[in-house]
């Protein structure tokens, strides 16, 4: 033991500073270890879809005695954004039409292609509001609260089938942790619905650290910031009285 500033300090025994030590080195090197992995996979493995198709005139690893990579990927993201600006005109459109045409006569690729393009549209549509707050529902059942996203206001039968029973309906995702992916999709009541100041990517962390890594809530730092800002008032309003 030692002290400092009148205070006694308590030396921890040195395997337990190695311990704090190798876990505060496994928090700051664990998330860029696998942000890395999944990152360098991810491009792996679309370099091995689009590769494969580029001409070898157009491949420069046909020149070099090396591979690129993530070529690929700047291949697929260039031939998407292409597409896309293809399909802006009337000649695109057209073509589209026509093929979305043929997709609508085969049995099954068509409620495929339907559901995949309805739920892309629905995500990636300009001033979309889909998942963009997060709200507070009781699940699985009264008294117990999980978090979930609201995607929109519940509409089409489901909506009328429960007018009656439970009024106007919120259609919210609730999802598992530690796999936000996988969920459950509920009809809850608009006046059943906590909606939170909490961010949905917020939200996603709380979920899958399992509660462990909380948002900061901007009210109670507002209120901690007040009551510090008190005690240090305190002691200068009381020296000028005096």
């Amino acid at each position: 033991m030692a002290k400092k500033d009148g205070k006694i300090i308590r030396h921890q025994p040195f395997r337990v500073r190695l311990r704090n030590y190798f876990f505060t080195g496994l928090v700051i090197c664990a998330p860029l270890a696998i942000t890395a992995y999944l990152t360098w996979t991810l491009i792996e493995w679309v370099d091995s879809w689009v590769t494969p198709y580029i001409p070898e005139a157009y491949n420069p690893e046909s020149y070099l005695p090396f591979s690129i990579p993530g070529f690929g990927l700047l291949v697929a993201l260039l031939l998407i954004t292409l597409i896309g600006f293809l399909t802006a005109n009337l000649i695109g459109r057209s073509i589209i039409s026509y093929g979305e045409y043929l997709l609508s006569r085969m049995p099954v690729v068509r409620n495929i292609y339907s559901a995949l393009k309805q739920i892309f549209e629905t995500v990636f549509r300009e001033n979309s509001d889909s998942f963009q707050s997060v709200a507070l529902v009781q699940y699985p059942r009264q008294g117990i609260w999980a978090l979930a996203f609201v995607a929109t206001d519940t509409l089409g039968e489901v909506q009328a089938r429960l007018d009656e029973a439970a009024g106007q309906t919120i259609s919210v995702f609730l999802p598992t942790t530690p796999n936000p992916t996988s969920g459950f999709l509920l009809f809850v009541p608009k006046e059943e619905v906590e909606i939170m100041d909490m961010g949905v990517e917020e939200a996603a962390k709380l979920i899958i650290s399992a509660g462990l890594v909380a948002p900061e809530f901007q009210e109670a730092k507002d209120k901690a910031l007040a009551k510090r800002a008190a005690r240090q008032a305190g002691p200068v309003s009381q020296r000028a009285e005096v």
